[in-house]
């Protein structure tokens, strides 16, 4: 019983698994081998995909315009760290995006003339945006939920056919 209850660290991650195994989906979650290339290939299919429902926002719903961006956007961001960290979980990829997200969206309630100049600038305000919305947090929390469950569902797809 006591060893049940053991908890050891997986190499090269900050999450504990029980040595018995009982989180073993961890520990096979944890050991993540991104292809680069084909994560580069989502990225830009992501980014296509927002600028595009940017460019054709007069044919697309009202709620597609207000919200489809940010959950595209916060997807491209998992993907790009993805593409940063390949051999980093899921779970840490969608909570450093999560941070990285937040981060700039509540950043927005800070207005001083230098980051309200960069603002200004097309990638600036792309990356940047200009003012805090509640709703981008959801967003960004479907973004970046989309993307792990869909890396989740990948993996254990590929998985499966081993």
């Amino acid at each position: 019983m006591k060893d049940q209850c053991m908890l050891g660290k997986v190499q090269s991650s900050g999450l504990l698994v029980r040595k018995n195994n009982t989180f073993g989906f961890l520990k096979k979650e944890l050991q993540m081998n991104r292809s680069r290339f084909l994560y580069f290939l989502f990225f830009l299919a992501t980014v296509s995909s927002g600028l595009a429902s940017r460019h054709y926002s007069g044919i697309l719903p009202d709620w597609v315009n207000s919200y489809l961006g940010d959950t595209l956007w916060a997807l491209m961001v998992f993907i790009l760290l993805a593409i940063l960290f390949p051999k980093k979980s899921s779970v840490w990829i969608a909570l450093l995006a999560l941070l990285f997200s937040f981060s700039i969206e509540f950043s927005q309630l800070y207005h001083a003339y230098w980051i309200d100049n960069i603002r200004h600038t097309a990638i600036g305000g792309l990356v940047l945006g200009f003012g805090f919305l509640w709703s981008d947090l959801i967003c960004y929390t479907l973004g970046i939920a989309f993307g792990y469950l869909t890396e989740i569902l990948r993996t254990k797809w590929m998985r499966s056919k081993e």
